[in-house]
């Protein structure tokens, strides 16, 4: 336990050092992990004024602290919502920009995984890496039966050193939460634990592999689309071994010219195969960046890499959908709709101020060609509105948008006239067809069915467990209103109408009660030579009339 406490203080204290040492020294003070003393004048005028300059040096100091950060910052570079535009801007330039480690190291991991050394194991095994990255590296070999493999191998230690990393972030998103109104704002605790859940799957390779098996399945019956076959008698947690694959890098468009190869037809696979893998399947290729993809002869397209995939499910993949279809109509409330039926409006505090943002929006694409409409560029302007807004955009949407930047930048060098916004209406049209399915809308009753069955049936012990706490005194109501003068104001409209609807009941019951009596003993309605009851009954008439005028006439009919 102390050895972790030490770890812990000398890895913090490598943090804090290497954000000073790249003049992070204000941001760490207005984030409350350091005192003014460490923050420098200087510093403080150029975050001012310069986002970009904030980027830049805090790309610098993710570099520097290794794959947990360098991870952080990718995945950060995603999150619009949360991290202003130019400083993910910078972000996105992180690479996994490491050195290799020794052949001896890579017999110890392969002996210790697959239970031998890799000449064993082997027909033949290249020494050499031909990858390598921040969480492993990859080097080619031969099977004993003849095919040809790429065996992805794990660093040494960096389940340890990510875990340590991953225990501080932990720490440090608690204490900010605690203190710090921003962060709780933004949720910080709650994205530092999705982001260690998607590193730790990361780790996991027989994870990676069963990925790859997923997406493989959505393409069974397409032949253009090849994805890597797994050889799971050479895979664990931290060998991957799936079968080589030959071809040309997407983003190498000379060398696909010179050998003959139809862009345009390579475009519209990749564009057809993630749509169909976002708006249909619902699972998705979370990083498919031009070395993730290549083209193999006869124009097929192979998919490398799934240690990041993105889910969607049937509600998020409509929404999603519904939502670019109202960007392109410039449908405001349409827009809004969407957001309040996807409950992400909850802290939204200017819906007028939302509303004409969105406007705003609008104005900027109106009439524009769908072929010169870049869908992630609209997606960032929206997080950016999200972000002004406090709107809470699911990770997984998040993922999607940096997945549709990444596919549009390739995209736009193999075809500028294909465009991912048109190809996303079609799905849209499937989508409400398959939401409004008889089947599917009485699927979702019943379940509505059984979870209001639950809410009653635990109703009794809710109850309890209320008069329990308003006895001990422990019941508490934090109750705003907004517009608060209104509000009483129509409660007392409320109040006056049910004392005069009972002061009518009343008079009506008393004026029935005479002209009963009256009919019975067969005595005179007139008293004091006065028709009492003639005149009561109009009165009430009168009464009853007034009363379903101003109803009618306030609009609460």
């Amino acid at each position: 336990m102390a050895h972790n406490r030490l770890k812990h203080h000398r890895r913090y204290q490598e943090i804090i050092n290497t954000f000073i040492k790249n003049g992070l020294s204000h941001v760490l003070y207005r984030i409350g992990l350091t005192d003014k003393s460490n923050s420098k004048k200087d510093d403080d005028e150029k975050l001012d004024g310069n986002l970009t300059n904030i980027g830049e040096k805090l790309r610098n100091s993710l570099q520097s602290l290794g794959p947990t950060f360098i991870k952080l910052g990718q995945i950060a570079s995603s999150r619009r919502d949360l991290v202003p535009e130019q400083i993910a801007v910078e972000l996105e330039k992180l690479q996994d920009d490491v050195q290799a480690f020794e052949y001896e190291t890579v017999q110890e991991i392969i002996e210790r995984e697959l239970g031998d050394k890799p000449e064993e194991i082997f027909a033949e095994f290249n020494n050499e890496p031909l990858a390598t990255a921040s969480i492993g590296q990859v080097h080619v070999a031969r099977l004993r039966t003849g095919e040809e493999v790429a065996i992805k191998i794990q660093r040494p230690d960096i389940e340890s050193i990510i875990k340590t990393d991953l225990e501080i972030l932990h720490d440090l998103a608690r204490i900010l939460t605690k203190r710090m109104e921003w962060a709780r704002t933004y949720r910080i605790k709650e994205t530092i634990e999705e982001f260690s859940h998607s590193l730790r799957n990361e780790l996991n390779y027989n994870l990676e592999g069963r990925n790859g098996e997923r997406i493989a399945e959505q393409f069974q019956e397409d032949s253009t689309i090849h994805i890597p076959e797994i050889f799971w008698e050479f895979t664990t947690e931290k060998v991957l071994t799936m079968e080589m694959i030959h071809g040309i890098k997407v983003n190498q468009y000379d060398e696909l010219n010179e050998k003959g190869y139809d862009l345009q037809l390579i475009a519209q696979r990749i564009s057809d195969a993630m749509m169909h893998q976002i708006l249909e399947v619902g699972v998705f290729h979370g990083d498919p960046h031009a070395g993730n993809i290549f083209i193999l002869p006869g124009n097929e397209i192979a998919f490398l890499d799934f240690g990041m995939i993105g889910y969607l499910n049937k509600d998020v993949k409509y929404y999603f959908s519904s939502l670019i279809i109202h960007l392109q109509s410039g449908d405001t409330d349409g827009i809004i709709n969407i957001f309040e039926e996807w409950e992400l409006l909850d802290d939204v505090e200017n819906m007028s101020s939302l509303r004409r943002d969105i406007d705003t929006l609008q104005s900027k694409y109106y009439e524009t060609s769908l072929q010169k409409i870049s869908l992630g560029k609209i997606m960032l302007e929206v997080f950016s509105i999200a972000y002004e807004h406090k709107i809470k955009i699911p990770t997984d949407i998040a993922i999607l948008t940096k997945v549709v930047l990444t596919l549009e930048m390739i995209l736009e060098n193999l075809d500028p006239k294909l465009s991912i916004m048109k190809a996303v209406e079609p799905y849209r049209k499937k989508l409400i067809l398959e939401r409004y399915h008889p089947m599917n809308m009485a699927q979702k009753s019943w379940m509505k069915l059984i979870e209001n069955i639950k809410i009653l049936s635990d109703l009794p012990k809710d109850l309890k467990a209320i008069a329990s706490a308003a006895k001990k005194g422990k019941l508490q109501f934090d109750i705003n209103v907004f517009h608060l003068d209104d509000v009483l104001k129509k409660l007392d409209q409320v109040t006056n109408r049910i004392s005069f609807s009972i002061i009518l009941l009343a008079f009506s019951i008393l004026m029935v009660g005479l002209i009963i009596g009256a009919s019975i003993v067969g005595q005179t309605t007139l008293l004091w030579r006065i028709p009492v009851i003639e005149i009561g009954s109009i009165v009430a008439t009168l009464m009853f009339l007034f009363m379903v005028f101003t109803i009618i006439r306030s609009g609460r009919m």
